[in-house]
């Protein structure tokens, strides 16, 4: 739509030579399918997929290879047909150079889709189509890969007043969305219909930087086609940042977005529109996130966008657009904010808009960082206005608390400050350190608020188990103490022994009681060795017995019943004890 609309101006910025002319004057190229593929597991914020295939596996184009982990997260899927090879640890496209999990794929050739199943938009609630596009691996492609069927909820309100889409491409040499709006503008439109659908959007805002005149035409004429009146094509002012969120938000609608909120508290959400393409191929086509425009610029000789399946070597990439023999790096991105890779064979991932071939004559080397004048240039520049000679102080000092009092967080990293610097200081590079280092600590202090909590939780289980353990003895004793204060005396009379009486110490009384029924155990065992004895045997164990027996009567004690017999042998008839001194007993049989 052609209707003109208000603009308004943000805050700083810059106008750096553009560059963007020689990787236009082509279309699309596809690239050829590589030898190998090494597709990440971690494509976007944060969890990585889970891994669901092993070596070995034969997967189809299309397949899902990655389960998203929870909810900030997003499926991969295998780029084409093949065999994997490995799951496993690879070199992924960062500046750091660490390993990251992914899946490596040999391609067959056959390039074999996996059956797609198209999706029913009408007939499917607005949940289920936001699972479908985290199934899909639907993550944000202007670089920030934010998963997006988290952004496409409408928020507290229930409803987005004004879906805005991102077609500012406003750094220095990335043209793959301005050629995505030349030659597919009809699935962009359609896509931008779905996620209007799916928000409850009144209105559609695609900002177009005014440098790309053939891209605004190619999205007014499909919009037109569309019939779609919710969608209008805004070209917006040549000025970098623009294609920033906050930036472009601010430029179309009026609406800033302070610290710490959303712009869906405010009605407004952002997209590039690469997401709406592929959330286009999602629904209408069943097709995942398998490839994305990549341009190709720099030190080659023929820079061009490419359309490329992720997993694919960088450097399969960049030498079809022929590079020049001083290429010594590859930057991911534009030279504002582009990242230097630590290889030339990393992969191509969903967050790889442009490959630069860097060499020492394009990019030559930053010159001496000299001290700060305090001149402001960087403040003035600043786009999100705020204060980057103060947060250099902060961050060159390590005064990371006094940094985030100056909104640390709210840096975009869009390096306008170190563009206007006459000092040459990187102040990006000391605004990352910062951040980094802030998050170290919370990483730190998380795990250390674990431990405390296990540990606190552990001392509170112990506690609760010898309570718990108290509790029973002191049941059990009383339970005892019951016993003995009702009268139980049947244990001491069989024994014996004396009951406790009324108001006897309780120790006394429980010791009392064991000894009492350590007595009765050993009265009533039997030996074991007494079994089938002869006759013999049996008369002379009853004769020693007789002979204890009249031993007890003389010495006044009762008689202990013999092992063998329950009916001991009589005593003699003259049980008087004998006066005699020297008479022996008349049984002679051994004691």
């Amino acid at each position: 739509m052609s209707i003109v609309r208000r603009l308004f101006n943000f805050h700083g910025g810059v106008k750096p030579d553009s560059r963007k002319l020689d990787s236009t004057t082509t279309p699309i190229a596809q690239t050829p399918l590589p030898a190998r593929l090494t597709v990440p597991l971690g494509q976007s914020v944060g969890e990585s997929a889970l891994a669901l295939v092993q070596p070995g596996q034969r997967v189809l184009k299309g397949e899902r290879i990655g389960a998203a982990d929870g909810n900030v997260s997003s499926a991969v899927h295998a780029p084409t047909s093949g065999t994997v090879l490995a799951v496993g640890m690879g070199l992924m496209a960062h500046p750091s150079g660490l390993p990251a999990p992914a899946v490596i794929i040999e391609p067959d050739g056959e390039d074999a889709w996996a059956p797609l199943e198209r999706v029913n938009v009408r007939g499917t609630p607005a949940d289920e189509l936001r699972d479908i596009l985290r199934d899909a691996g639907i993550v944000g492609l202007g670089g920030a890969v934010f998963p997006s069927h988290l952004k496409l909820k409408p928020g507290k309100s229930g409803q987005t007043r004004t879906l805005v889409l991102n077609g500012a491409e406003c750094e220095p040499y990335i043209t793959c969305d301005d050629m995505l709006m030349r030659e597919r503008a009809d699935g962009i439109v359609r896509g931008a219909s779905l996620m209007a659908d799916a928000m409850n959007a009144g209105e559609v805002l695609v900002g177009i930087e005014d440098n790309k005149p053939q891209a605004i035409e190619s999205m007014r004429t499909a919009a037109s086609a569309a019939g779609d009146e919710r969608i209008r094509v805004v070209p917006v002012p040549t000025r970098y940042p623009a294609g920033g969120a906050k930036q472009l938000t601010y430029v179309l609608t009026g609406i800033q977005v302070p610290h710490g909120r959303r712009s869906t508290d405010y009605g407004v959400q952002c997209f590039n529109v690469g997401t709406a393409w592929s959330i286009h191929q999602a629904l209408d086509l069943g097709q995942p996130l398998i490839s994305r425009i990549v341009t190709v610029a720099g030190n080659v000789d023929a820079p061009r966008n490419y359309e490329v399946l992720l997993g694919t070597p960088m450097c399969d990439v960049v030498r079809l657009s022929g590079p020049r023999p001083d290429t010594n790096r590859y930057i991911m991105g534009g030279p504002m904010m582009g990242l230097q890779m630590p290889s030339f064979d990393v992969p191509v991932t969903k967050a790889t808009n442009a490959i630069l071939a860097g060499s020492p004559m394009l990019f030559p080397p930053s010159l001496p960082e000299q001290p700060c004048i305090r001149c402001g240039e960087c403040a003035r520049a600043c786009p999100a206005q705020l204060q980057p000679f103060e947060l250099y102080w902060f961050s060159r000092a390590k005064n990371l608390g006094k940094a985030q009092e100056y909104m640390l967080f709210d840096c975009i990293e869009c390096g306008c400050c170190a563009y206007v610097c006459p000092s040459h200081i990187p102040l990006v590079d000391y605004y990352r350190f910062a951040k980094s280092e802030i998050w170290a600590h919370e990483r730190e202090k998380n795990t250390a608020d674990a431990a405390r909590v296990r540990f606190e939780f552990r001392n509170f289980r112990q506690e609760r188990e010898t309570e718990e353990k108290a509790a029973r003895l002191a049941a059990k004793a009383a339970e005892t103490r019951a016993k003995l204060d009702q009268g139980n005396t049947s244990d001491t009379e069989s024994t014996g022994t004396a009951t406790t009486q009324a108001g006897e110490d309780p120790k006394k009384a429980l010791i009392a009681a064991a000894m009492a029924r350590a007595k009765a155990q050993k009265a009533e065992a039997q030996p074991k060795n007494t079994d089938h004895l002869s006759s013999d045997v049996e008369a002379e164990i009853t004769a020693i017995e007789n002979r204890r027996a009249r031993i007890a009567a003389d010495n006044g004690e009762a008689p202990t019943p013999s092992p063998i017999s329950s009916n001991p042998a009589p005593l003699p008839a003259d049980t008087s004890p004998d006066t005699s001194v020297d008479t022996p007993p008349t049984d002679t049989a051994p004691r």
